[in-house]
Protein backbone atom coordinates (compact mmCIF):
# COMPACT_ATOMS: atom_id res chain seq x y z
CA UNK A 1 0.00 0.00 0.00
CA UNK A 2 1.82 3.82 -1.01
CA UNK A 3 0.90 6.37 1.34
CA UNK A 4 0.86 9.19 -0.23
CA UNK A 5 1.42 12.03 2.71
CA UNK A 6 5.26 13.73 1.99
CA UNK A 7 5.14 13.74 5.76
CA UNK A 8 5.12 9.72 5.99
CA UNK A 9 8.58 9.94 4.43
CA UNK A 10 10.09 12.43 6.66
CA UNK A 11 9.33 11.00 9.93
CA UNK A 12 10.34 7.32 8.04
CA UNK A 13 13.33 8.75 7.29
CA UNK A 14 14.01 10.53 10.79
CA UNK A 15 12.90 7.40 12.68
CA UNK A 16 15.98 5.28 10.35
CA UNK A 17 18.44 7.86 11.36
CA UNK A 18 17.74 8.26 15.11
CA UNK A 19 18.57 4.20 15.24
CA UNK A 20 21.03 4.33 12.96
CA UNK A 21 22.63 6.94 15.44
CA UNK A 22 22.05 4.98 18.86
CA UNK A 23 23.40 2.25 16.88
CA UNK A 24 26.70 3.89 16.22
CA UNK A 25 26.46 5.47 19.59
CA UNK A 26 26.39 1.81 21.01
CA UNK A 27 29.39 0.78 18.74
CA UNK A 28 31.71 3.54 19.41
CA UNK A 29 31.51 2.89 23.44
CA UNK A 30 32.67 -0.66 22.68
CA UNK A 31 35.61 0.32 20.80
CA UNK A 32 36.38 3.00 23.07
CA UNK A 33 35.51 1.42 26.77
CA UNK A 34 35.58 3.86 29.72
CA UNK A 35 38.78 4.22 32.07
CA UNK A 36 37.16 1.49 34.46
CA UNK A 37 37.00 -1.43 32.00
CA UNK A 38 38.80 -4.11 32.45
CA UNK A 39 42.53 -4.45 31.49
CA UNK A 40 43.50 -7.95 29.17
CA UNK A 41 47.31 -7.86 30.19
CA UNK A 42 49.79 -10.77 28.95
CA UNK A 43 52.74 -12.19 30.75
CA UNK A 44 56.18 -12.41 28.67
CA UNK A 45 56.88 -15.25 31.46
CA UNK A 46 60.85 -13.90 30.95
CA UNK A 47 60.55 -10.62 32.83
CA UNK A 48 60.66 -10.46 37.26
CA UNK A 49 57.16 -10.19 38.36
CA UNK A 50 55.89 -8.65 41.77
CA UNK A 51 52.88 -8.66 44.09
CA UNK A 52 52.26 -5.05 45.78
CA UNK A 53 50.06 -6.72 49.00
CA UNK A 54 47.67 -3.05 49.72
CA UNK A 55 44.99 -2.54 51.79
CA UNK A 56 42.46 -3.23 49.19
CA UNK A 57 44.01 -6.74 48.01
CA UNK A 58 47.04 -7.52 45.48
CA UNK A 59 48.32 -6.40 42.22
CA UNK A 60 50.29 -8.60 40.49
CA UNK A 61 52.73 -6.41 38.24
CA UNK A 62 55.57 -7.50 36.04
CA UNK A 63 58.62 -5.01 34.92
CA UNK A 64 60.44 -4.54 31.73
CA UNK A 65 63.91 -4.92 32.45
CA UNK A 66 64.00 -5.14 28.43
CA UNK A 67 63.57 -1.92 27.40
CA UNK A 68 63.84 -0.02 30.43
CA UNK A 69 66.64 -2.06 32.68
CA UNK A 70 67.69 0.89 35.42
CA UNK A 71 64.48 1.76 36.13
CA UNK A 72 63.14 -1.92 36.57
CA UNK A 73 66.10 -2.81 38.87
CA UNK A 74 65.37 0.16 40.59
CA UNK A 75 62.29 -0.86 41.42
CA UNK A 76 63.55 -4.05 42.29
CA UNK A 77 66.30 -3.12 44.47
CA UNK A 78 64.12 -1.10 46.77
CA UNK A 79 61.32 -4.20 46.76
CA UNK A 80 64.09 -6.40 47.83
CA UNK A 81 65.06 -3.93 50.58
CA UNK A 82 61.71 -4.20 51.60
CA UNK A 83 61.19 -0.18 51.27
CA UNK A 84 58.22 -0.18 50.08
CA UNK A 85 56.62 -2.18 53.28
CA UNK A 86 54.32 0.40 55.11
CA UNK A 87 54.02 3.25 52.96
CA UNK A 88 50.78 4.71 51.41
CA UNK A 89 49.28 5.27 48.09
CA UNK A 90 49.29 8.75 48.71
CA UNK A 91 48.07 10.17 45.96
CA UNK A 92 45.36 9.30 44.29
CA UNK A 93 42.91 10.95 41.39
CA UNK A 94 39.97 9.06 39.52
CA UNK A 95 40.83 8.92 35.52
CA UNK A 96 44.28 9.62 36.09
CA UNK A 97 46.66 7.56 38.11
CA UNK A 98 47.15 6.60 41.41
CA UNK A 99 50.69 7.26 43.21
CA UNK A 100 52.90 5.61 46.09
CA UNK A 101 56.16 4.39 47.51
CA UNK A 102 57.07 7.89 49.04
CA UNK A 103 54.93 8.43 52.35
CA UNK A 104 54.48 6.70 55.37
CA UNK A 105 50.99 6.98 57.49
CA UNK A 106 50.24 10.87 58.68
CA UNK A 107 51.91 12.04 55.42
CA UNK A 108 55.06 11.80 56.77
CA UNK A 109 57.47 11.21 53.64
CA UNK A 110 60.07 8.50 53.77
CA UNK A 111 63.57 9.35 53.17
CA UNK A 112 65.07 7.60 49.97
CA UNK A 113 68.32 4.73 49.98
CA UNK A 114 69.53 5.32 46.42
CA UNK A 115 69.98 8.20 44.08
CA UNK A 116 68.11 9.26 41.42
CA UNK A 117 68.19 7.38 38.19
CA UNK A 118 67.93 8.70 34.71
CA UNK A 119 65.09 8.80 32.81
CA UNK A 120 64.83 6.04 30.82
CA UNK A 121 61.67 7.93 28.60
CA UNK A 122 63.28 7.41 25.06
CA UNK A 123 62.84 3.60 25.04
CA UNK A 124 60.46 2.36 27.81
CA UNK A 125 56.90 1.59 27.39
CA UNK A 126 53.59 3.84 26.40
CA UNK A 127 51.93 5.30 29.33
CA UNK A 128 48.25 3.35 28.85
CA UNK A 129 46.25 2.30 31.34
CA UNK A 130 47.52 -0.75 33.73
CA UNK A 131 51.17 0.39 33.12
CA UNK A 132 53.51 1.06 36.13
CA UNK A 133 55.90 4.39 35.59
CA UNK A 134 58.21 6.46 37.79
CA UNK A 135 56.83 9.86 39.41
CA UNK A 136 59.32 12.69 39.76
CA UNK A 137 59.88 16.64 40.06
CA UNK A 138 60.22 18.94 37.40
CA UNK A 139 63.76 17.33 36.72
CA UNK A 140 63.57 14.87 34.21
CA UNK A 141 66.04 12.29 36.01
CA UNK A 142 64.85 13.27 39.30
CA UNK A 143 62.96 9.77 40.13
CA UNK A 144 63.81 7.37 43.17
CA UNK A 145 61.19 5.74 44.85
CA UNK A 146 57.81 6.65 43.88
CA UNK A 147 55.56 4.98 41.50
CA UNK A 148 52.13 5.30 39.79
CA UNK A 149 49.96 3.21 37.99
CA UNK A 150 48.27 4.45 35.25
CA UNK A 151 43.88 4.40 35.22
CA UNK A 152 43.52 5.59 32.01
CA UNK A 153 45.78 5.95 28.75
CA UNK A 154 47.99 9.06 29.51
CA UNK A 155 49.66 9.37 26.11
CA UNK A 156 50.44 12.89 27.44
CA UNK A 157 53.07 11.89 29.72
CA UNK A 158 55.03 9.91 27.13
CA UNK A 159 58.34 10.80 25.76
CA UNK A 160 58.30 13.60 23.23
CA UNK A 161 62.36 14.75 22.94
CA UNK A 162 64.99 14.77 25.54
CA UNK A 163 64.41 18.30 26.61
CA UNK A 164 62.85 19.47 30.08
CA UNK A 165 59.34 19.16 28.90
CA UNK A 166 59.79 16.65 26.69
CA UNK A 167 61.22 13.38 28.46
CA UNK A 168 57.42 12.20 30.11
CA UNK A 169 57.41 9.63 32.44
CA UNK A 170 58.87 6.25 31.50
CA UNK A 171 56.75 3.35 32.04
CA UNK A 172 58.58 0.68 33.26
CA UNK A 173 56.43 -2.70 33.99
CA UNK A 174 52.31 -3.40 33.67
CA UNK A 175 49.58 -4.99 35.91
CA UNK A 176 49.39 -8.49 34.88
CA UNK A 177 46.60 -9.35 37.60
CA UNK A 178 44.47 -7.31 39.81
CA UNK A 179 43.19 -4.23 37.96
CA UNK A 180 40.12 -4.31 39.99
CA UNK A 181 42.13 -3.45 43.04
CA UNK A 182 43.73 -0.66 41.62
CA UNK A 183 40.38 0.29 40.24
CA UNK A 184 38.94 0.18 43.70
CA UNK A 185 41.91 2.80 44.97
CA UNK A 186 41.34 4.82 42.04
CA UNK A 187 37.18 5.83 43.85
CA UNK A 188 38.54 6.36 47.50
CA UNK A 189 37.52 9.86 48.47
CA UNK A 190 40.55 11.99 48.69
CA UNK A 191 41.12 15.30 50.76
CA UNK A 192 43.99 17.88 51.45
CA UNK A 193 46.64 17.46 54.03
CA UNK A 194 49.19 19.02 55.31
CA UNK A 195 49.13 21.13 51.55
CA UNK A 196 49.21 17.83 49.70
CA UNK A 197 46.22 17.61 47.09
CA UNK A 198 44.49 14.32 46.24
CA UNK A 199 45.39 12.56 49.60
CA UNK A 200 43.12 9.32 50.63
CA UNK A 201 40.57 9.90 53.42
CA UNK A 202 41.41 6.33 54.50
CA UNK A 203 44.64 5.44 54.69
CA UNK A 204 45.89 2.81 51.48
CA UNK A 205 48.66 1.20 52.39
CA UNK A 206 50.92 -1.06 51.22
CA UNK A 207 51.74 -3.62 53.44
CA UNK A 208 54.58 -5.12 51.36
CA UNK A 209 55.98 -5.97 47.79
CA UNK A 210 56.91 -9.56 47.31
CA UNK A 211 59.18 -10.70 44.43
CA UNK A 212 57.91 -13.72 43.14
CA UNK A 213 60.03 -14.55 39.84
CA UNK A 214 63.42 -12.39 39.47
Amino acid sequence: MTNKNPMFYVKLFMTTFIVLGFLFTINKSVANPSDSAPTAAVSSQKEPVLIIHTAQGQIKVELDVENAPATAQNFLSYAKEGYYNGTLFHRVIDGFMIQGGGFLPGMKEKPVSMPPIKNEGSKCGKNKRGTLAMARTSDPHSATSQFFINVTDNDFLDFQSETSQGWGYCAFGHVIEGMDVVDKIKAVPTTIVGGYQDVPVNDVSIDRVDIIKN
